[in-house]
Formats: C-alpha cells, structure tokens, sequence
C-alpha cells in the first residue's frame, strides 16, 4: 500500500520562519518509551478483556462436533498468548552518563537553510500511508520558484482519513499554526506544524474507555472520516464519524458539547457556511444531506441526494448555494432555500472523491474521482459547462485541496504505488485559460482563513454549551506528555 487519502494546504505567511526543532534529553525520550510501553500494554490488557468476553460467549453456545478434529488446533489459535506489540524498550540504551552507547558520532546538520520556510511558501500536508507506516508529511510549495519538497515529516499512530488546519491553541493566547486528524481511531489529534521531530500532538480530542482505569468514553466511538473548523468561532471544531454522529468540541477546554444524531449511516463530510457560521451543512452515506442550525440544534434543511454523498460544498462566491458530490459518480448544486437541485450532473463513473471551487476564481470547479479522472467545470450559468479533462496517472483518485492563495493551484492526491501525488496549475493548460483568465477575481471572498477575528464578532460568539449534557474531559489527560519547544540558537 503506498496511498495519500488525505490533503490540505496552509496559507502564506502562517507558518513559522524558523520552525523550532524538539531535543528531547536522553532522560525524556527515556520516560516517553516507558509510558509508551505503559499505554501499549493498557491497550493490549482492554483488548484481552472484550476478546475473553467475546471467547466466553462463543463458547457457551458451541456444539463440540466429535466427528470433526481439529488437527491444527485452529479453534485454540486465539487463546495462545504471544505479544503482537514490538518491545520498544530493546530500541534505545542509555549508559551512565545518560547517552545511547550504539552512538558513536554527532550529529551533522548541514541542511539547516533549507529548514527555513519563506513568507511566499504554502505549506502543503500530506496525509501518507505506505505499508504500515502512515506519516504526516509537511511539504513547502512556492509558486514563484517552482519549488515543491518535503520539510519535514510527523509519525502518526494511525491511518489518517482527514485533515483540517486550524490555528486555535488552548494553551497560547496567540494564533498558532497547527492542524487536526481525524484517523481510523476515535481519538482526534491535533499537531503543531511549528515544531519538528515532534513525537506528540500538541492537544488530543477524545478518550477510549478504560475499566482497569474507571475511565468513560469521552467523545466519539468509531472513525473519524471529517472535521471542519470554524474560522469564525475559532474555539469550534465539528467532526464526523462512522459512528453515525456529528459532535462539536469546545478546543478552549477539550470536550465535546453538541452531539446530532439525526444520521443512519456513516457520516462523511462536513462543512461550515461562510456567512451564517452557526450552519453546518452535513453529507452522510444514507444518501441524504442536512443542514444544521447549530443554535437551535436542529435539521432546518435536509435533501435526498442520487447516492451516498461523498463531500459537500458551499459556494462562497454564493453562500445561497452549495454542491454534493455522490458515490455513483453524481455532483449536485443546491439552493438552500429550496427543496429539489438547481441541476445534477454525472460528472464521474465512481465515487467522487474531490470537490472543489478556486479560492478566488467565482466558478471555477474541480472534481476528481475514484475512476482516476480529474475534471475542470464552469458553474458560473445555470447549467454546468466541462471545460478540461483528463485521465491522471496518481491511479484512483482520494483526495483534492485548492490552494487559498492561488486561483488556479490545486493539489490532488491517489493510490499509485509510484506516483501519488500532484500540484497542478490549471493555468498552465490553454483551455482553462483561455476560459478563465479574464474572470474577475475576488480575494476578499477567497480570504477563507482569516487568524484576525475582530473584537466585536467575538463578543457575538456562539455559545455551544447552552442546553448541553456536560461531558468534562481532564486538561491533564488531554495533554499527557507536554512537549517543550527549544529555542535554536543562533
């Protein structure tokens, strides 16, 4: 498997010139082993309890067959005991004076210019599996120099399924540049992209429940396909899960204060609306797509759309309006104040994997698939006119991200073994040009990530925790190892 299942781009000018490199003493890096081999064997011991207690209902109600011998012993295979866990305590040795003794040389940094990262670079984030390693990688793109490399790279304990920047950070007053993975697990975790060689999240969303520990579950239970930040409200963040919910979490303390259960099946996407930032608009895989008044916590607007929806979009040249993409192939526009599509077309043969409109370009679309196709649309009339196509060679198509400050920058991302991974400039392709490039631009509606929240919308703030069932989340257990930032000297 060497596949990118998720992508996102960072604006210019957020991220840290000289991001700050983590040097952890032999006698820290020695007490993270220790709890990490404590949590390996907490998790091991929780999956041995609800393993016995599955084993102890099969068996009452197995009928042992006489004439049937088992010559291998299969049905006792799972009751062997053996550690499926790597013993990450042979990995590192410490001597007396506190250093690894398997060292015998310092280490040479002599690329230390490149670590510096430009006021016109985007950063561009990678959510990257590759047999079982599944990496966060923190690319830099400059658009002037046309320079793409990787910076650096985070170790992630799971299969990434989706990743949303944000710049809220609970223990710093300042904007931060940090970013939120929702993965395979129920537990969301949030990195600061400021740091390298950081082997901790700055902040954890979520807890598993733990008998040994008398912990309750904390947030969801399943998957985390989508999050969506509120770049209004910044202390929100919506994530979506397998486990058929949607929960609103309050970043200032932890934990989750709205919870919506109106879904059937899995929920896949999620988006905040650009104006009216207490809508959430939802897609879920029972084929239907809702809209949210997160005040009143209710469904003001649902739709039956042509398939399980796969991603959802507000038009925010438009904010009226907003698409759905489907697993069989279907995009869908939408106006909210109405109940049938303005138009539906077949857009791909498979599921529909990316949808998204130019930063700053009113009506340019892309759309990528699963059928390996990557397709450019005008949606600017009142039907949708194909303006460029073409068959990628990145295999099928899982992800697609706009850049936030180039019109026509996009980055797609696939499961070819060779080749995953691309930044297009559909400017450079005469067709899109010749349709687009005397469209007039508009930034200011472009500007989706606006860090400068002016005082007086924050005293309009929303109050998700009015009505709400309190479900407290320790700060202490949310921060289990604080990571401590070194200053590089210069």
């Amino acid at each position: 498997m060497n596949i990118v299942p998720c992508t996102a781009w960072v604006r210019k000018g957020i991220a840290s010139t000289n991001p700050e490199k983590v040097e952890l003493t032999p006698k820290e890096l020695e007490q993270i082993i220790k709890q990490t081999q404590s949590e390996l064997q907490g998790a091991e011991s929780d999956s041995d309890e609800e393993h016995n207690e599955i084993l102890d209902q099969k068996n009452e109600n197995m009928q042992l067959d006489a004439s049937n011998t088992d010559e291998y012993n299969f049905e006792k295979y799972d009751d062997e005991s053996g550690d499926i866990h790597c013993n990450i305590g042979n990995i590192v040795t410490f001597g007396k004076d506190g250093k690894d003794p398997f060292v015998t040389r310092e280490d040479e940094d002599s690329e230390e210019e490149d670590d510096i990262i430009k006021k016109d670079d985007n950063l561009v984030l990678l959510g990257h599996v590759e047999g079982d390693a599944s990496v966060l990688e923190v690319f830099i793109y400059n658009e002037r120099e046309g320079s793409f490399y990787c910076h650096h790279d985070i170790l992630l304990p799971s299969f990434p399924l989706c990743i949303e920047w944000l710049n809220f950070d609970p223990t710093d007053s300042k904007p931060s540049n940090l970013c939120a993975i929702g993965n395979m697990t129920p537990i969301i975790e949030v990195w600061d992209l400021d740091l390298i060689d950081c082997l901790e999240p700055a902040y954890k969303l979520g807890r598993k429940p733990s008998k040994k520990k008398n912990q309750k579950r904390v947030g969801h239970k399943d998957a985390v396909i989508d999050l969506a930040w509120n770049e209004n409200y910044t202390h929100v963040l919506a994530s979506g899960s397998a486990d058929q919910t949607v929960l609103l979490w309050d970043l200032e303390n932890g934990t989750p204060v709205n919870k919506f259960t109106s879904f059937n099946e899995k929920v896949q996407s999620l988006k905040w609306h650009p104006m009216e930032t207490d809508q959430l608009l939802t897609g879920c895989a029972d084929s239907m797509a809702r809209l949210f008044d997160c005040r009143s916590q209710t469904v003001s607007k649902s739709w039956k759309a042509l398939g399980e929806v796969e991603k959802v979009l507000w038009n925010r040249f438009d904010p009226e309006y907003c698409l759905i993409s489907t697993n069989n192939g279907y995009v869908q526009y939408l106006d909210i104040r109405k109940d049938e599509p303005v138009w539906n077309v077949q857009a791909h043969t498979k599921e529909v994997t990316g949808l998204q409109l130019s930063s700053s370009c009113p009506g340019f679309l892309v759309t990528c698939a699963n059928d390996g196709v990557i397709k450019v649309w005008d949606i600017n009339n009142s039907e949708p006119q194909p303006v460029w196509e073409k068959k990628s060679n990145l295999g099928a198509l899982l992800c697609l991200a706009s850049n936030p400050d180039s019109p026509f920058v996009f980055a797609v991302g696939g499961d070819n073994k060779s080749h995953n991974y691309k930044v297009f400039d559909f400017l450079e392709i005469s067709e899109v040009r010749e349709r687009f490039q005397d469209r007039k631009y508009d930034v200011s509606k472009g500007n989706q990530h606006n860090v400068n929240v002016q005082q007086e919308e924050k005293q309009e703030m929303m109050d998700v925790t009015e009505n709400m069932e309190s479900m407290i989340l320790n700060t202490n257990e949310v921060n289990t190892i604080s990571t401590k930032k070194k200053k590089k000297n210069k």
